[in-house]
């Protein structure tokens, strides 16, 4: 939980800035290896525990199915607590293609300081998507994958609404903007997540910074392991090492502290956070919460205050229905992952898609495609019809560049062209985005397959929608243009991943 400004380091209490980076200590006891420069050796280091955040949202929804099973007051209390909003995604034809069944969860951490006052730094700050997690769970419900995006992560943010607010979009900036910047809402991080990766996003969750006092104060208390003794006069923890319960403020204070561990910036303050709430997880699981109404009444409270939840899922029925569901993947087929990333070559605090293996993983969630060794039922797709089946010459194709790369619309139609699409044109750039579509009206999917086989693109990017003809809008992942593309069955060769299954954290100091 960093800064609740995008661009600059957290404040301590007294409002000083620090650089969000250390001088590079040795790898963490038990931390997998990771290649491939500065950047790698930090994804590995933030990925390991990021999966318990993800579990925050679906254990509270459990929470709130097992104390709403009462009387209807007790139900009206708690949908009372949750807080929604309605998301605008904007035009359905720009949006990914949805994966039959699999189930897209958007799960934001924010670091709001709303009503926290000034010993937390930044007061009143709106807070940012300080922690931000993809979760996808297979449509038969065997596996999931976690993606963690990175919040200094440099991207497009596309222009989005909040409320009746229209807000322009930006082609370059710290993805953590996508949230609090300048009044945007989780929907402006929703369609941020929808450009970068391709996936189509189903809910979204959020959480906010009070909601850690609150819930392990509810279960009475987390227990924390510290491998050394912590002494941080920033956020004012002092705990030996070994194993403590924490609950209210000096659980708080645990999440926070970054300057008397690991590398001393922003990132070290991750491992933490998820060994934390990872162990209150078990906590809200084990018999002795479970059997007591007290507690139950207590986190089911605490917890519905601590969701804002999109619109479509603002009650707590649905809530306990989509945790239900989330519930049926075995927590040994969950792999946790990494967007794959290098250091910005403009600046070194910031990040940037690491060219290959970030579509690469893109286009394999985008197809429901597991990073967990488990047998998925999926149909075969049928193959795209040729041009020569099509009379390709009568269809109109419209090509628009979004890969930030000049001359690839041209270059596009002059393959299309050449393949028997005789109307295919070029019109005006498109905002930069990772994914590319191929949209068609109703009746023309055939012939919306036939452009996207032609230009290389996977039968995942063509999508209903549109009016006048097959419209391409080109992103980042076209390369070029020949034989249909592939979906990958493998993850790219370095990709730092995790199960779920693995519980092994502990905050550790480096010398």
């Amino acid at each position: 939980m960093n800064s609740g400004h995008p661009n600059r380091g957290d404040s301590d209490s007294s409002g000083r800035q620090h650089s969000s980076r250390r001088a590079r200590p040795s790898r963490p006891a038990g931390a997998s290896a990771a290649p491939g420069g500065r950047a790698a050796r930090r994804r590995g280091r933030v990925v390991r525990g990021r999966r318990v955040l993800t579990w925050v949202a679906g254990s509270l929804s459990l929470v709130l199915a097992a104390g709403c099973g009462g009387a209807f007051y007790v139900y009206r209390h708690f949908n009372r607590n949750i807080s929604s909003v309605k998301v605008q995604v904007g035009d359905e034809s720009e949006r990914p293609q949805a994966t039959n069944d699999a189930l897209n969860l958007l799960v934001i951490g924010t670091d709001s300081r709303v009503g926290l006052g000034r010993e937390y730094g930044d007061e009143g700050s709106t807070g940012h998507a300080d922690t931000t997690l993809l979760f996808h769970i297979s449509k038969d419900r065997s596996n999931a994958t976690v993606l963690s995006i990175p919040r200094d992560l440099m991207v497009a943010v596309p222009e989005c609404r909040s409320g009746e607010k229209r807000i322009p979009g930006e082609a370059r900036a710290m993805f953590n903007s996508s949230l609090g910047q300048d009044g945007r809402d989780p929907g402006c991080t929703w369609k941020t997540v929808e450009k970068l990766t391709g996936v189509r996003i189903n809910h979204f969750m959020m959480v906010n910074f009070e909601a850690v006092k609150s819930l392990s104060t509810a279960v009475g208390g987390v227990e924390v392991c510290a491998a050394t003794a912590i002494d941080d006069p920033y956020s004012h923890l002092k705990m030996s090492a070994g194993r403590h319960v924490v609950q209210g403020e000096e659980a708080l204070a645990f999440v926070r502290t970054r300057h008397a561990v690991g590398l001393g910036g922003d990132l070290t303050r991750i491992p933490l956070q998820q060994q934390f709430i990872s162990s209150m997880i078990r906590k809200m699981k084990s018999s002795d919460t479970l059997t007591s109404p007290a507690k139950l009444w207590s986190l089911a409270d605490a917890a519905t205050k601590a969701l804002t939840v999109d619109s479509a899922i603002n009650d707590v029925n649905r809530l306990k229905d989509l945790a239900l569901d989330i519930s049926r993947v075995n927590t040994g087929n969950i792999t946790f992952t990494t967007v794959p990333v290098l250091d910005d070559p403009t600046d070194s605090n910031r990040l940037v898609l690491k060219p290959g293996d970030a579509q690469q993983l893109f286009a394999m969630i985008a197809a429901d495609r597991s990073l967990t060794e488990v047998a998925q039922q999926q149909a075969s797709p049928s193959p795209a019809p040729t041009p020569s089946q099509l009379d390709a010459d009568d269809v109109k194709v419209t090509v628009r560049n979004g890969t930030g790369t000049p001359g690839q619309a041209g270059r596009a139609v002059s393959v299309l062209r050449a393949k028997g699409f005789a109307l295919a044109a070029f019109a005006s750039n498109a905002e930069v985005r990772q994914a590319s579509s191929v949209s068609y009206p109703a009746g023309q999917e055939d012939r919306a397959r036939a452009v996207a086989a032609a230009l290389g693109l996977p039968a995942t990017a063509v999508r209903a929608g549109g009016r006048d003809g097959v419209t391409v809008l080109l992103g980042a992942d076209f390369v070029g243009a020949g034989s249909p593309s592939a979906v990958p069955t493998e993850a790219p060769k370095d990709l730092q991943r995790v199960r779920a299954d693995d519980t092994n954290v502990c905050a550790s100091k480096f010398k």
